[in-house]
């Protein structure tokens, strides 16, 4: 008995410490997305400029999606480097899109002259369309195929480089399953 008892302890104290050793090594903050490899959701966006976007309007044309609001300072430190992707990306059938979320108006269109930026910009008064897209931090990013598919989720504000590859294999219907994360480094 005494070696039955012996083992059955083992076992349980070799379970708790195996469990505690992949906390140690996972991302508390990584968080899959279940999206990836699958139809964007639709949604309508009433942009800054008066004018309405539809996501479904624009199959056939690679987009970028980025979740940000103007008081998170990575949305801030990421802002004239994704103007400057946008510059030059636009005429290569890709259509940026911000989407404020978590903030007002009237600050996101304060952003948006602070920072020149000419990409399409609106404000989710209503939260739906982050939470179709599961997002739970900002700022986040989705890059949507051609045919409107998800190819890649990133957490965190997105290096330059990183938008353009991504954005070409998005042209490629290249599908990304690991989303990425970026590393704030505050600009002031």
């Amino acid at each position: 008995m005494p070696i039955r008892r012996l083992i059955l302890t083992l076992a349980v104290i070799l379970s708790l410490v195996a469990l505690l050793a992949y906390g140690f090594f996972r991302d508390p903050r990584y968080i899959p997305s279940p999206l990836v490899g699958k139809p964007a959701p639709n949604f309508s966006l009433q942009l800054y400029s008066g004018e309405k976007v539809e996501l479904s309007a624009l199959r056939g044309k690679v987009v970028f999606i980025n979740f940000w609001a103007s008081w998170c300072p990575p949305c801030i430190a990421e802002a004239k480097e994704m103007e400057a992707a946008w510059r030059k990306l636009k005429d290569q059938n890709v259509v940026f899109i911000g989407v404020e979320i978590q903030d007002t108006e009237a600050n996101g269109r304060a952003f948006v002259k602070e920072f020149d930026i000419t990409y399409l910009m609106g404000n989710d008064p209503t939260g739906k369309i982050p939470i179709d897209y599961g997002v739970w931090g900002i700022p986040e990013s989705f890059f949507v195929d051609p045919d409107g598919r998800i190819v890649y989720k990133h957490v965190g504000a997105i290096d330059p480089e990183l938008l353009v590859a991504k954005t070409a294999e998005a042209h490629q219907r290249i599908m990304t399953a690991k989303e990425g994360k970026g590393e704030y480094q505050s600009i002031r």
